[in-house]
């Protein structure tokens, strides 16, 4: 799978409007697109910065409505009234375990790596990161996004509540 991820820097009042708009008008025109897998936005209202994340089941998917999608998100990005910056990943480890609900909250770790240590790092999460953060009270879900080309990669892990999440630290 892949995804491309949307950060906006949103003006702290335009935050509620924000997800309004991805919940109710982002997140339906994309379930009407070929090859649309899914799609997390994550919100840290302390620094205004929203992610929104749409997953394809292939790249060429992904890719090929690449002119359908560019004003679905001009609208959101508008809505969060902020600069907008656009990234594309390989999605290469997605686990969850249950679905997450409302006051569920996401650790993000922005990580870089040397490109030819990608599948070395790929292989560590799976076989040691994944196992151990499972075992963890109140985890929901967990993924490695990767982008092989500039060395970096994002991991994230969702928990019930922020009282879980703060639990391992």
């Amino acid at each position: 799978m892949y995804a491309r991820s949307t950060t906006v820097q949103a003006q702290p009042g335009f935050i509620d409007a924000g997800i309004a708009h991805i919940r109710n008008e982002t997140l339906p025109a994309l379930e009407g697109l070929d090859g649309f897998v899914g799609l997390s936005l994550l919100v840290d209202r302390e620094s205004g910065r929203c992610i929104a994340t749409s997953a394809w089941e292939s790249e060429e998917a992904m890719r090929a409505n690449v002119e359908q999608v560019r004003p679905i998100r001009d609208d959101a990005v508008r809505t969060f009234g902020g600069p907008a910056t656009i990234d594309e990943w390989e999605i290469a480890v997605l686990h969850r375990d249950h679905q997450s609900g409302e006051g569920a909250c996401v650790r993000a770790t922005w990580i870089k790596f040397r490109p030819d240590q990608f599948d070395r790092a790929v292989d560590f999460y799976k076989t040691s990161v994944l196992p151990a953060v499972e075992e963890l009270e109140g985890f929901c879900s967990a993924s490695l996004m990767i982008d092989r080309e500039s060395g970096r990669a994002v991991s994230s892990a969702t928990f019930d509540s922020m009282d879980a999440m703060e639990r391992i630290g």
